[in-house]
This record gives C-alpha cells, structure tokens and sequence, in this order.
C-alpha cells in the first residue's frame, strides 16, 4: 500500500489564528469525537460546518447536546446531514477528519486545501508529556490503568484518544506537567503520518494479532500504521514492546527486516528510544550480544504467588511492582504489568506502584462485573460484560480468565480475521472447571449471537459435535432463552458476554452491544 503522508505544516499558526476560520467537520457521530471538535472549534471562534452522512434524526443526541449549551455561538454553526457536498471542503481552511474515514478514493478529502484531526491539533498545540498506547488487544485497559494509578498516585492526568474521549475536551487544562495518556487506533496513528507531531515520553504496543484485516488486507499495512507510534521518538524517550513470540504465527514477513523474529523484535530494532520488553516469564539477555534485556516480568513471590517484577538499567536489582490483583484473567496480568511499568518510570515507588494497581477493578465493556443474580434454587449466577473484545483473540482470552468453566456467549460480524483460536476454545472437551489435555478449560454452555463471525464458527462446532444455544437473531431473543435455562442451575456460575467479533446489524458499536446487554440482563435477572 503506498500511504498518504501529511503536510507538517498546520492550517493554523496558533490556536487564536483559528478564530474566524471556516473549519468543516466531517462526521458528527454518536461516541464524542465530533462533538468534542465542534465544541473546540465554536469555543475558538471558527466558523463551523459539520458534515455527515448520517441523517439528523440519527445525529439527534449529539445536536440536542450541542443546541443546549449556553455557551456555544451556535450561529456559527451549519450542519449538513445525510450528504456531503464538495463544495463544504474546497471552500473551508481546514477540514476535521474523522479517523474512520479513509483517505485514500476520497473525493472530498482529496478537494480539502488542509486535513487534522482532533489528536493532531491537540498534539500541535500542547507540550504536556504524552503516554502513547497503541496494539491489537488490552489497549484501553492499559490506558485506563495507567490513568487510573497516575491520578490515585496524585498526578493532574488526561485521558483520551480512541477511548472514545477526544483531547479536544481537556486542551484547555494541561501544561508541561500533566501527563496525557492517549489510546491510539491504528486509523488514528496513520492520520499523523508525516506530520512530525506525535513525540511520547513513553509509547507501548501491546499484543499484535491479526485485526482490521476488512480495512487493511494484510498485516503488514497494518502493523506500518502501529510502528509510527514510535517513529519520532528518542534516546530519552521509552519504547515498550511485546518479549513473547507472536501469537498462531503471526509474526512478520522477513521482507520487513532480516533480523525480526517477532513483532516486538522488529519494534525494538528501529526505535530511537530506549527499549524496555514486558513478557510472561524473566526476560533472557539478548543472544546476539549478551545484554541484558530490560523491562517488567510475571514471576511468582516466595509463597507461590502471581507478582511482577521490573528491571531497568539504573536499577542493581529487580523489584515487586505488582501483585495482589482485583481483575481477572492473564492478560489483564500484562496489561497491568505494563501499566505498573509506566508508574514506576513516573516516578512513583515499586511498592506503591503494586498498593495502586491492586486496587483497580477494570473499565466498562472489559471484563467488567456488573450484575449479580439468586435463582429460586439458591444458585448465584455472576455477570460480565465484555463487549469491546471485537478481536476472536480476546474471547478467547475471556473464557478462560476465570479459572474455572463458564457458560459463554459470544459471536456477530467477522471483519476478516481468522478465527482460529476462538474455535479452539470453544471446540474443547472434558471436565469442567479444570485444563484439558490442550490446556484449555471447557466452556459450560454457549449461546451464540447470529452474524457473519458466528457463521463461520458453526462448521467447528458442528465438526466436534459441542452443544450450544442459538445462533439468536436478537439479543433479546438470546436473553430470554438464557433467564429460562439460568433458573434451573443449582450450583454458582458465571455468565460471560465476550463476542469477539464486531457489533454491525444489531447495534450502533461495541458501546451500544455492552450497554444493551447489560440492561437486557437486569431486566431480567
């Protein structure tokens, strides 16, 4: 793919040249963004013009908000709903993008004199120490964590990004001493490309699997857009990066670089920044020269139990950083290890670093205990909401982060990505509540939402002859089953919603999904 670089050069000098500028919005939506750019750019003294090809009665919400803020020039401001014209990006000073728009075949983005977006225009104009979080799976629970143990370790920190919270909302309050955690999306990443704009203090890249192979074809036009989180970086900067072979092969073709063996290994070798590795095991000195390779680590304390542990180059020996966690599964482990990492480069002491991470109960849609309901048998049946794991990878990783069996429920909209190891898990057998001979633990029931993901996994299913519920053509269908066949247990269980697959046809996003689900289990339950 040959990749559309950005002009370094910004449509606007300064914040205050925005004033009077005729700036069009292109996508309004429903989760924020657009929104948050309105907002900035009337509060700046632009002329604004939001365009969308969603109509008004979709946007309703979002223009409801906007109307009823008193302190918004709304005269300012022109919607153009339901289309896009031309002409609204020819004649504008700047056009706002939006990142799920692809440049590339796009007429109106080609007619544009000068494209940003919330994030650079954030980035331009602001000098506060950015924490940069980019990956395939655990990116929002990294950065939640990571902004969750600065603010309790009495840091002024901002969160935004792909999390749905643009940076816009917040510019006007950071400075050179308010850390900035962003979750970047690969769309987001690439809409820097050329500008010289993104320099964190700390970048990670969190597990790579296959992901968004609908948009990009292949892996490596996908992981290109991952690697820009670190290309501006330097020798006083940190890079963190993945110590562990990739996942089902996943690794990269040898075309890219001679020597990379993974992901990460390829990562490490064209960063400018210092190299730190995080891994589930102690990080072995690197082969070639003997060094040793510094970072966090899983490890076990004296009595047996989970702890991690960090080693820098500063450092004469490792130190405890983690232990004790409130969330479950192994990859909230790493994503919790990483996020400890960033703490104690912040300054914040090991011990402190481990009371903090220990006491943080994980973000919406992630794994997230919402619900708890008594069957007439005395039964406790515990729920969880997992909505945002769109990836079949991270379902996989949901059903078995509790130690034991649980009754699953998963599927909706493949988005080309192999399925692999979600059939895996779900193809397995044997007893309950304990590992296979593959080291799987079998899932009790499943209950399957309908969609194009689903489709494909049904011959696996079929082929091994597992039982399961569905596939239902609604979630409330699904529902309605599950609270028949719930109030017959009589032992303690714990439902799990964990799709693995996009939430298109049945839902707005992945947002909409987990909230529905949740309301759906509370009506009944």
């Amino acid at each position: 793919m040959i990749f559309h670089s950005y002009s370094k050069t910004c449509a606007f000098s300064s914040i205050d040249a925005i004033r009077d500028k005729h700036v069009t919005i292109m996508g309004l939506g429903l989760n924020g963004g657009g929104e948050a750019a309105v907002r900035f750019f009337l509060q700046k003294g632009a002329y604004v013009l939001v365009t969308d090809m969603k109509t008004q009665e979709q946007l309703q919400p979002t223009i409801d908000r906007i109307a009823a803020d008193k302190n918004l020039d709304t005269s300012r401001l022109t919607y153009r709903l339901g289309e896009h014209r031309i002409e609204d990006f020819e004649n504008a000073d700047c056009v706002i993008k939006n990142p799920g728009v692809k440049y590339e075949g796009n007429k109106y983005l080609a007619a544009a004199k000068a494209i940003e977006t919330d994030l650079s225009i954030f980035l331009r104009f602001t000098d506060c120490p950015i924490i940069a979080v980019t990956g395939s799976k655990g990116k929002s629970s990294t950065v939640s964590a990571i902004y969750y143990g600065l603010k309790t370790a009495g840091y002024q920190a901002f969160l935004g990004g792909n999390i749905t919270v643009s940076p816009l909302t917040f510019f006007d309050q950071v400075n050179q001493d308010t850390p900035v955690v962003i979750e970047f999306s690969s769309w987001q990443l690439a809409d820097l490309r050329g500008r010289g704009v993104l320099r964190p203090h700390i970048s990670i890249i969190t597990k790579i699997v296959p992901d968004h192979q609908n948009w990009y074809g292949n892996m490596e036009d996908y992981v290109a857009d991952k690697r820009l989180i670190y290309a501006d970086q330097t020798k006083g900067d940190y890079s963190i990066f993945d110590a562990e072979d990739d996942e089902l092969g996943t690794g990269p073709d040898k075309t890219l670089h001679p020597d990379a063996s993974s992901w990460g290994n390829l990562f490490a070798s064209e960063t400018k920044a210092t190299v730190l590795r995080y891994g589930k095991g102690p990080l072995e000195a690197d082969p070639k020269t003997g060094k040793p390779v510094y970072g966090v680590w899983q490890d076990k304390d004296s009595k047996g139990n989970f702890c991690g542990k960090v080693f820098l180059p500063q450092m004469k020996k490792p130190e405890v950083i983690l232990k004790g966690l409130s969330v479950p599964g192994e990859h909230m482990k790493i994503n919790l290890l990483n996020a400890a990492l960033v703490m104690y480069l912040m300054g914040i002491p090991a011990d402190r670093t481990a009371q903090i991470c220990g006491s943080w109960t994980g973000i919406d849609h992630r794994l997230q205990f919402f619900h708890e309901w008594t069957n007439s048998n005395k039964a406790k049946i515990k729920f969880y909401n997992d909505s945002c794991a769109t990836v079949p990878e991270a379902a996989a990783a949901a059903s078995q982060s509790f130690g034991k069996s649980v009754i699953f429920m998963t599927g909706g909209t493949d988005k080309g990505l192999d399925l692999t190891q979600l059939a895996h898990v779900l193809t397995q057998k044997g007893q309950f509540d304990q590992l296979n001979e593959n080291g799987v633990i079998p899932v009790k029931d499943l209950y399957l939402l309908a969609g194009s993901a689903t489709d494909k996994l049904l011959p696996e299913l079929n082929k091994e002859e597992i039982k399961y519920k569905g596939p239902f053509n609604s979630l409330d269908e699904l529902l309605d089953q599950a609270k028949k066949d719930l109030e017959n247990l009589s032992e303690d269980n714990i439902f799990v919603f964990s799709p693995g697959a996009t939430s298109f046809g049945m839902f707005t996003n992945e947002f909409d999904r987990g909230n529905k689900y949740m309301k759906g289990i509370k009506d009944r339950f």
